[in-house]
């Protein structure tokens, strides 16, 4: 049986696992750093709630005030309080179901939330274990997921504030270590 694919399920299967990795972690560990330069994995977090609440609310999505701090509130509480204000407003079919064109084409407020965010939330997943020294293994459908994202953004992923240059691995390196290296992360570099 297919998975249901609205905007709000969609969400809820890929943050799901974020929540129970956030949940999981001592707030110490998140403030080490993270594969992503120059961020510590609290700071990882905070982009997320950032960057999503930013893209709803200039899709027209009423967003609760004020802009959960991982600082003020820790990444667990942050986090929880942001996604469930994503997944309410996700729910929304008037607002999920808008048009919204994308650099890459026509789509729906859903399905670019999807499509960019979708990424970010298994890709950041990632990060954020690795920050705390838990170690993340992606699904099947997870790896085909990132693969697929990877492939349609194109020389796009390379650009500013995307994902650095891909990381070379070894040829009999796993599929999600070469997914990992090709978004610009050392899948052996340690924390």
């Amino acid at each position: 049986m297919p998975l249901p694919r609205d905007a709000a399920s969609v969400f809820d299967r890929k943050n799901t696992p974020l929540m129970r990795l956030v949940d999981s972690v001592d707030p110490q560990q998140l403030a080490g750093p993270s594969p992503c330069e120059g961020w510590t994995g609290a700071d990882v977090v905070q982009h997320l709630i950032d960057t999503q609440r930013d893209f709803l609310q200039k899709a027209g999505a009423d967003m609760p005030d004020p802009t959960p701090r991982v600082e003020a509130l820790g990444a667990s509480t942050a986090w929880r309080t942001h996604a469930e204000a994503v997944a309410r407003q996700l729910a929304d079919d008037t607002l999920a179901e808008r048009p919204y064109e994308t650099p890459f084409g026509a789509s729906t407020v859903g399905g670019a939330f999807e499509r960019f965010f979708g990424f970010d939330l298994l890709v950041h997943r990632w990060d954020i274990g690795r920050t705390a020294g838990t170690e993340v293994v992606f699904s099947d459908r997870e790896l085909d997921q990132i693969a697929e994202s990877i492939a349609g953004f194109g020389e796009a992923i390379r650009g500013e504030g995307v994902c650095g240059p891909a990381v070379e691995v070894p040829a009999d390196a796993s599929r999600q270590d070469r997914l990992i290296g090709l978004t610009g992360r050392d899948p052996y570099a340690t924390a």
